[in-house]
């Protein structure tokens, strides 16, 4: 790593050491509605809606499921459903081989190994078909209320690097500073939030910096200027 690089680094992550309680305070009064944006009712609606998210946008996953579930309610009716019927439910959400797989795969294993029910543990859920650990922070904060890691998104990853929470580009390690930097209590909520302002303010392309409630506290913002940071990530 360059020099330069490493001293950018090492500013960033200095400086969200400093500012991240400040940062969560106006999270949390900015966005006080953040919340989940894929619809479901259960943990296993969750676990298929986020598989189904990869590559592709919540308001789209979100007209897909309805169907889906009215179709294949439990896992067992997943685990069983015809792979060419499944891909047609959700040929629109992208890359639909491969999810319709993952989500027959997944469903398999879940009525196998776990009785039908989703299970409730990281270690568990990546043992899943289409499940990494953003997939599994997901669903263990939304449906059973377990703060056991930060979701790292292409909004979490780049409000992160933008406020100075991070300098990293890869999302297990943006996660990894997350987690360091804020109390385990508010894992689960801070994705949320960030996912909120990614949205809102901190856009990818002509983010408006002049009207985000956030600016005071972010080196981007003060900055006014985009930076090498703003490179769109890879996700795992």
């Amino acid at each position: 790593m360059k020099k330069n690089d490493q001293k950018n680094k090492q500013e960033s992550c200095c400086q969200g050491k400093k500012a991240a309680g400040a940062v969560m305070k106006l999270l949390k009064e900015t966005y006080p509605q953040a919340h989940c944006a894929l619809v479901h009712r259960n943990a296993l609606q969750l676990l298929v809606a986020t598989i189904l998210s990869a590559q592709c946008t919540d308001k789209r996953v979100n007209m897909v499921t309805p169907e889906l579930f009215r179709r294949f309610p439990t896992a067992a009716a997943l685990a069983a459903a015809d792979p060419a019927e499944l891909e047609q439910l959700i040929r629109s959400t992208g890359f639909f081989r491969n999810k319709a797989k993952n989500i027959g795969l997944a469903a398999r294993r879940i009525v196998d190994q776990f009785g039908g029910e989703v299970p409730e543990t990281m270690t568990e859920l990546l043992t899943l078909a289409g499940v990494a650990r953003k997939t599994a922070n997901v669903v263990l904060y939304n449906a059973f209320g377990k703060n056991e890691g930060v979701v790292v998104d292409t909004h979490v990853g780049r409000t992160a690097r933008r406020l100075g929470l991070s300098g990293e580009r890869v999302p297990v390690k943006v996660e990894r500073d997350l987690m360091a930097l804020f109390p385990r209590q508010d894992w689960g909520m801070l994705s949320h939030y960030l996912i909120e302002l990614g949205r809102d303010k901190c856009r990818a392309i002509k983010p408006r910096c002049g009207e985000c409630a956030l600016r005071p506290l972010c080196p981007y913002g003060q900055r006014g200027q985009s930076s090498e940071s703003d490179r769109p990530e890879t996700l795992s």
